[in-house]
Protein backbone atom coordinates (compact mmCIF):
# COMPACT_ATOMS: atom_id res chain seq x y z
CA UNK A 1 0.00 0.00 0.00
CA UNK A 2 1.41 3.37 -0.93
CA UNK A 3 0.95 6.78 0.63
CA UNK A 4 -1.95 7.40 -1.71
CA UNK A 5 -3.94 4.60 -0.11
CA UNK A 6 -2.65 4.92 3.44
CA UNK A 7 -3.32 8.63 3.65
CA UNK A 8 -6.95 8.13 2.79
CA UNK A 9 -7.94 5.23 5.02
CA UNK A 10 -6.33 2.18 3.43
CA UNK A 11 -7.26 -0.23 6.24
CA UNK A 12 -8.62 -3.24 4.35
CA UNK A 13 -8.56 -7.00 4.68
CA UNK A 14 -7.55 -9.51 2.00
CA UNK A 15 -10.83 -9.03 0.11
CA UNK A 16 -10.61 -5.25 0.10
CA UNK A 17 -13.28 -4.74 2.78
CA UNK A 18 -12.68 -2.22 5.52
CA UNK A 19 -11.22 -3.55 8.79
CA UNK A 20 -12.19 -0.41 10.71
CA UNK A 21 -15.27 -0.12 12.87
CA UNK A 22 -17.42 2.43 11.11
CA UNK A 23 -19.38 5.10 12.86
CA UNK A 24 -22.20 6.92 11.14
CA UNK A 25 -21.76 9.97 13.39
CA UNK A 26 -21.93 13.23 11.47
CA UNK A 27 -20.06 15.27 14.09
CA UNK A 28 -17.21 14.75 16.51
CA UNK A 29 -19.63 15.33 19.39
CA UNK A 30 -21.92 12.57 18.12
CA UNK A 31 -18.93 10.26 17.70
CA UNK A 32 -17.70 10.85 21.24
CA UNK A 33 -21.26 10.47 22.55
CA UNK A 34 -21.67 7.00 21.08
CA UNK A 35 -18.49 5.67 22.75
CA UNK A 36 -18.35 4.04 26.19
CA UNK A 37 -17.33 6.59 28.85
CA UNK A 38 -13.75 5.31 29.27
CA UNK A 39 -13.09 5.40 25.52
CA UNK A 40 -14.80 8.76 25.07
CA UNK A 41 -12.56 10.19 27.79
CA UNK A 42 -9.37 8.70 26.29
CA UNK A 43 -10.23 9.77 22.73
CA UNK A 44 -11.10 13.27 24.02
CA UNK A 45 -7.69 13.64 25.69
CA UNK A 46 -5.83 12.47 22.56
CA UNK A 47 -8.04 14.76 20.47
CA UNK A 48 -7.09 17.72 22.68
CA UNK A 49 -3.40 16.83 22.22
CA UNK A 50 -3.86 16.73 18.45
CA UNK A 51 -5.76 20.02 18.36
CA UNK A 52 -3.17 21.72 20.60
CA UNK A 53 -0.37 20.73 18.21
CA UNK A 54 -2.09 20.75 14.81
CA UNK A 55 -0.52 23.27 12.44
CA UNK A 56 -2.77 25.93 10.97
CA UNK A 57 -4.61 24.93 7.79
CA UNK A 58 -5.67 21.42 8.76
CA UNK A 59 -9.33 20.93 9.68
CA UNK A 60 -11.04 18.47 11.98
CA UNK A 61 -13.91 16.51 10.43
CA UNK A 62 -15.62 13.15 10.44
CA UNK A 63 -14.55 10.80 7.66
CA UNK A 64 -14.39 7.06 7.13
CA UNK A 65 -16.21 6.61 10.43
CA UNK A 66 -13.56 8.33 12.55
CA UNK A 67 -12.29 11.76 13.54
CA UNK A 68 -9.95 12.99 10.81
CA UNK A 69 -7.55 15.89 10.47
CA UNK A 70 -7.23 16.82 6.85
CA UNK A 71 -6.22 19.39 4.29
CA UNK A 72 -9.34 20.82 2.62
CA UNK A 73 -9.76 20.18 -1.10
CA UNK A 74 -9.75 23.94 -1.65
CA UNK A 75 -6.15 24.01 -0.43
CA UNK A 76 -4.91 20.83 -2.14
CA UNK A 77 -7.46 19.94 -4.83
CA UNK A 78 -5.44 17.47 -6.89
CA UNK A 79 -6.06 14.38 -4.75
CA UNK A 80 -6.41 11.15 -6.70
CA UNK A 81 -9.67 10.08 -5.04
CA UNK A 82 -11.30 13.52 -4.79
CA UNK A 83 -11.36 13.47 -0.98
CA UNK A 84 -9.49 15.83 1.35
CA UNK A 85 -5.93 14.74 2.12
CA UNK A 86 -5.89 13.07 5.55
CA UNK A 87 -3.00 13.95 7.85
CA UNK A 88 -4.12 12.18 11.01
CA UNK A 89 -7.12 10.38 12.42
CA UNK A 90 -8.44 9.13 15.71
CA UNK A 91 -10.71 6.11 16.13
CA UNK A 92 -12.19 3.66 18.57
CA UNK A 93 -11.91 0.20 17.05
CA UNK A 94 -13.34 -3.09 18.31
CA UNK A 95 -10.33 -4.17 20.38
CA UNK A 96 -8.35 -0.94 20.75
CA UNK A 97 -8.23 2.78 20.07
CA UNK A 98 -5.94 4.16 17.39
CA UNK A 99 -4.30 7.34 16.26
CA UNK A 100 -3.32 7.36 12.60
CA UNK A 101 -0.24 9.47 11.85
CA UNK A 102 0.30 9.86 8.13
CA UNK A 103 3.39 12.00 8.69
CA UNK A 104 5.32 9.01 10.06
CA UNK A 105 4.19 6.92 7.11
CA UNK A 106 5.09 9.53 4.51
CA UNK A 107 8.42 10.75 5.89
CA UNK A 108 11.25 8.42 6.95
CA UNK A 109 12.95 11.10 9.04
CA UNK A 110 9.77 11.84 10.98
CA UNK A 111 9.23 8.12 11.44
CA UNK A 112 12.74 7.62 12.83
CA UNK A 113 12.36 10.56 15.22
CA UNK A 114 8.96 9.25 16.33
CA UNK A 115 10.24 5.72 16.97
CA UNK A 116 13.22 7.01 18.97
CA UNK A 117 11.03 9.30 21.10
CA UNK A 118 8.43 6.59 21.62
CA UNK A 119 11.09 4.13 22.80
CA UNK A 120 12.53 6.77 25.14
CA UNK A 121 9.07 7.23 26.68
CA UNK A 122 9.23 3.71 28.07
CA UNK A 123 5.78 2.92 26.68
CA UNK A 124 5.14 -0.24 24.65
CA UNK A 125 4.59 0.57 20.98
CA UNK A 126 1.83 -1.30 19.12
CA UNK A 127 2.01 0.09 15.60
CA UNK A 128 1.13 -0.64 12.00
CA UNK A 129 2.40 1.51 9.12
CA UNK A 130 0.72 4.69 10.34
CA UNK A 131 -1.55 3.40 13.08
CA UNK A 132 -0.57 3.56 16.74
CA UNK A 133 -2.89 1.31 18.73
CA UNK A 134 -3.60 1.73 22.43
CA UNK A 135 -6.00 0.12 24.90
CA UNK A 136 -5.92 2.85 27.53
CA UNK A 137 -4.72 6.42 27.65
CA UNK A 138 -1.75 5.54 29.88
CA UNK A 139 -0.37 3.42 27.01
CA UNK A 140 0.21 6.50 24.84
CA UNK A 141 3.00 9.10 25.27
CA UNK A 142 0.94 12.20 24.51
CA UNK A 143 3.98 14.46 24.13
CA UNK A 144 5.37 12.21 21.39
CA UNK A 145 2.00 12.22 19.63
CA UNK A 146 1.85 16.01 19.87
CA UNK A 147 5.35 16.36 18.45
CA UNK A 148 4.59 14.21 15.40
CA UNK A 149 1.34 16.11 14.79
CA UNK A 150 3.29 19.38 14.86
CA UNK A 151 5.99 18.00 12.53
CA UNK A 152 4.45 18.91 9.13
CA UNK A 153 2.64 22.06 8.18
CA UNK A 154 0.08 21.85 5.38
CA UNK A 155 2.56 22.80 2.67
CA UNK A 156 5.14 20.24 3.81
CA UNK A 157 2.63 17.41 3.98
CA UNK A 158 1.09 18.31 0.63
CA UNK A 159 4.59 18.16 -0.88
CA UNK A 160 5.18 14.72 0.62
CA UNK A 161 1.91 13.61 -0.98
CA UNK A 162 2.84 15.09 -4.36
CA UNK A 163 6.28 13.40 -4.29
CA UNK A 164 4.63 10.06 -3.55
CA UNK A 165 2.56 10.44 -6.74
CA UNK A 166 5.63 11.00 -8.94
Amino acid sequence: MGLLDAVNGGQTNETGESRCMKSSAATVGEYLGELPDDRSEAISVVRATILDNLPRGYVEAMGSGMIVYEIPLGTVPDIYNGRPLMYAALASQKNHMAVYLMGIYADESTNATFLKAYKASGKRLDMGKSCVRFKKLDDLPLGVIGDVIAAHNVEQFAELYRRSRS
